[in-house]
């Protein structure tokens, strides 16, 4: 049969790490292994009731069986400002400054067609989310590595960044609380970050899809907030994580207006909207009363605190995430992190993330997702001490 050559954007794509570790992991399960992933940020708790609820009224309604209008109902774009305003104090004009998307994930990846052009230059965090860099390669862009270290608690040291890089930057991609890291911004970082794309001029997209997910009573700020943010910036936020929605696709964009206008533009090509049900059930979601996300937010601290303490008995020296659901741990000397990563799949059943996945200086660190319950992110540790590792 006639094989089709690729197009040179498709081949210009780095590999999908999480579908290959998908693969392996299944391939354990069919064979009747009992496996506790870990390895991915799925949440593993069902969305709460009253959003279920509401989708389930929503979609009966025949106004929502035809086309949504293009760039979503003003009903919920507005929805999007208010719950900016109550948790953040931004302002956003909802016509304007609101995008809706099919989940940041997509978002994340159609930033790069808006706003580069081949040649042009993307910073980007290393280790970090690697669908920055697809987005990046899609668009036939360059890109230059911001590294994370953790003697500066996982916050890229601009001082670091050579002058010439910042003067061909046309985009920065940041993303706190970290995915892979769990490391936390403050206001006084995004004033920095602020001042900094303003001085060179390059627009800056901060992923704050784990925005809810603070721990120790420590709320996470919105990049928005820091003064003078949105000449130069959006935000883009995802119900993905702090409601449980993973599978209903649905998160938006927030900020300058002309960035909007870009991503709505891009997205009226490509798509109508979201399911009007969905945008109903969404706005039931971010409005009213929101302390159930702090019940799930206290759901994975206790589970973040469970992990850290079971792997500090068995001898494995690490201390407790800031944010995220997610943790972040150096590997046992005279392992790689894949080596690290493949033992514990094969000989424990525990799947963690190769932090090399993530980025060369993800190399010496694994991933858990703190997305199992306590008695299972027990029953992991247990499994991993039997090795005798440490």
């Amino acid at each position: 049969m006639k094989q089709f050559e690729q197009s040179d954007a498709i081949k210009r794509l780095p590999d999908q790490f999480f579908a290959k570790l998908n693969k392996r992991v299944q391939e354990l399960i069919n064979e009747g292994h009992d496996v506790i992933n870990l390895g991915q940020g799925n949440p593993d708790l069902p969305t709460s009731d009253h959003i279920v609820e509401a989708l389930q009224k929503a979609a009966a309604n025949p106004k929502h069986h035809k086309y949504s209008p293009f760039q979503g109902y003003p009903s919920f774009r507005e929805a999007v400002a208010q719950f900016y305003q109550k948790e953040y104090g931004v302002d956003l004009d909802p016509e304007n400054e609101v995008a809706l998307m099919f989940g940041s994930k997509i978002g994340l990846f159609e930033i790069s067609q808006c706003m580069l052009n081949p040649g042009d230059t993307a910073l980007v965090p290393n280790p970090g989310y690697p669908d920055y860099l697809s987005g990046v390669a899609l668009a036939d862009a360059n890109h230059e590595l911001m590294p994370l270290l953790e003697e500066n608690d996982f916050l890229p040291d601009y001082k670091e960044i050579p002058k010439e890089v910042l003067e061909k930057a046309k985009m920065m991609f940041l993303n706190y609380p970290n995915n892979p890291t769990s490391g936390v911004a403050t206001k006084k970082f995004f004033d920095e970050t602020v001042a900094l794309a303003k001085q060179h001029d390059f627009c800056v997209v901060h992923d704050f899809a784990y925005g809810a997910i603070g721990f120790d009573g420590v709320k996470q700020p919105s990049f928005l907030s820091s003064e003078g943010a949105k000449d130069i910036g959006i935000e883009m936020y995802t119900l993905s994580k702090t409601y449980n929605m993973a599978g209903w696709r649905v998160a938006f964009a927030v900020g300058n207006p002309s960035i909007i206008k870009t991503i709505n533009l891009l997205q009226d090509h490509l798509f109508t909207s979201l399911f009007g049900a969905i945008q109903e059930a969404a706005t039931v979601a971010i409005s009213g009363d929101l302390t159930y996300v702090q019940e799930l937010v206290d759901i994975y601290e206790s589970r973040r605190d469970v992990l850290v303490t079971s792997l500090n008995e068995i001898g494995w020296k690490v201390t407790a995430p800031k944010g995220t659901f997610f943790t972040w741990f150096k590997v046992p000397q005279g392992y790689t992190s894949k080596q690290f990563a493949d033992l514990l799949l094969e000989k424990a059943h525990v799947v963690v993330a190769d932090g090399s996945g993530f980025g060369s200086l993800g190399e010496g660190y694994v991933r858990f997702g703190l997305l199992d319950s306590e008695e299972r992110l027990k029953e992991a540790a247990e499994r991993i001490g039997k090795l005798n590792l440490f």
